[in-house]
């Protein structure tokens, strides 16, 4: 007679015995993962921080710190879902009006997310542009799931082409970026992702200039603040999760010259900005940053303060490429603006090339707040640090909460590049051109020149600290 199988042989067994047996497997189960998660967490523990800089034309690296440190991608993980859409969309698989069913699982994905329904069909064209804009979660996994079956069928094609691309520090475990600890990549395979983006895909690669995006009327703007800050940004992507820190991928072109930037690690969305502005100021001017320096430059205050501005931020402001309506007179001791009661805070729209531009900026924002008999356009002339001159457009003779709100009224009220604004502290540039207003024309004032200041630091959300995705 045959034997019964083993299983079967103690299936019966109870009392103390079964329950020592039972506790016993599951140390032993809860010991194998622990040393699982350690052993994917080896490399990467705690945020790391690692930079890298190359020419897209040339492929040269410009400069380098610790690229080759395993980290965790974070929403990084969504360049390379897209980059399988757009391939898809390239070989006629699908299109942009093609519709994607939304599953439960994609449905469940923690934030951040565009709050798709299981059983909704959803347009390619749309779950791209969430994917950039808002970095929805849910818009990655509908993707995965609709391409290739499921989302770890879709994960292992990750995989493969980014080791066809030559990313061989890379492994990718789901399509989001949320945490999973045997997912991770390295600065360099990142810098090698936006350039294959870019390269690869140039009709494709224009949705990461996307600002904003409307969906099921809801408003979804970009994570990817420095594009609207540094002159010649045109994407990419953000990322943060709390084992990762900030994550950038940047790519700015100046005088027909592409560099890519990429920023693992960062300690904060602000920080990890600055490092980034003047990382690729310092390589389009042909120099090299230290590590330190680089590190420093996280905590740099004149980010915060455009009156002492270096030249790498003086590009960073709000508005720095947009071009306002402008007033028919430009010469401002044509087209006084009244001087205000006292300068005290002021708020920030913009920072532009030239005078009239500024002056637009100004007239346009004063003109969509409420209650504004006190409060006075200003433009502030270039700064001595400016490499190109740039004129700044405030408002100045708010409160400190007066500015604050003033600066959510213009975030509703405002569209596309004039919807960002800046809360400043009193200055001595604020006094020092309200004064020369009052010289100018001491009857009326006139307007001296705004600048724009870089957007506040916007924090992963509260309602998943840590694990969400995005800053």
């Amino acid at each position: 007679m045959a034997k019964a199988p083993l299983v079967q042989k103690y299936r019966f067994v109870t009392g103390r015995f079964a329950s020592f047996t039972v506790f016993t497997a599951a140390i032993l189960a809860l010991l194998l993962a622990s040393s699982s998660f350690a052993q994917a967490h080896r490399h990467y523990t705690a945020p790391h921080f690692s930079a890298i800089v190359i020419d897209a034309q040339s492929g040269q690296v410009l400069t380098e710190h610790d690229a080759d440190q395993a980290t965790y991608p974070a929403s990084l993980t969504k360049m390379m879902t897209l980059y399988l859409v757009f391939e898809a969309l390239e070989q006629g698989r699908i299109t942009l009006d093609d519709s994607f069913t939304v599953s439960a699982h994609a449905a469940r994905q923690a934030p951040s997310k565009i709050d798709l329904e299981p059983g909704e069909r959803v347009a390619v064209r749309d779950l791209i542009l969430g994917l950039i804009t808002k970095s929805a979660n849910d818009a990655a996994v509908t993707v995965a799931e609709n391409l290739a079956g499921s989302e770890p069928a879709f994960a292992d094609l990750m995989t493969q082409k980014a080791h066809a691309l030559g990313m061989t520090n890379t492994v990718f475990r789901n399509a989001s970026g949320l945490p999973n600890p045997a997912q991770h990549t390295t600065a360099r395979d990142v810098a090698k992702l936006a350039l294959a983006l870019w390269r690869d895909f140039p009709k494709e690669y224009a949705f990461f200039a996307t600002q904003e995006f409307t969906y099921n009327n809801n408003t979804y703007e970009t994570h990817n603040h420095l594009m609207e800050e540094f002159a010649g940004m045109d994407g990419i992507k953000t990322g943060y999760i709390r084992a990762a820190g900030f994550n950038l991928a940047a790519s700015a072109v100046r005088n027909g010259r592409r560099l890519i930037g990429v920023i693992m690690g960062g300690n904060s969305a602000v920080g990890r900005d600055r490092q980034m502005a003047q990382l690729l100021e310092a390589s389009f001017a042909g120099n090299t940053m230290s590590e330190d320096a680089l590190r420093a430059a996280a905590y740099d205050d004149t980010f915060g303060n455009p009156d002492n501005a270096t030249p790498a931020m003086a590009g960073l402001n709000p508005v720095s490429r947009a071009e306002a309506a402008t007033p028919g007179q430009s010469d401002p001791r044509r087209n006084p603006l009244r001087p205000a009661a006292n300068p005290a805070w002021s708020i920030q729209v913009g920072a532009f090339a030239n005078f009239a531009a500024a002056q637009g900026a100004g007239v346009t924002a004063l003109s969509r707040l409420p209650a504004s008999q006190d409060k006075t356009a200003l433009v502030l002339p270039p700064a001595h640090s400016d490499k190109q001159p740039v004129y700044r457009a405030r408002v100045v003779g708010f409160t400190e909460a007066e500015a604050m709100k003033a600066c959510r009224i213009l975030h509703h009220a405002m569209t596309g590049k004039q919807k960002l604004c800046a809360v400043i502290p009193p200055q001595p540039a604020s006094q020092a051109a309200y004064q020369l207003q009052l010289q100018l024309s001491p009857a009326a004032g006139s307007p001296a020149t705004p600048v724009s200041q870089p957007a506040a630091t916007d924090n992963p959300p509260a309602d998943a600290p840590g694990n969400s995705e995005d800053d």
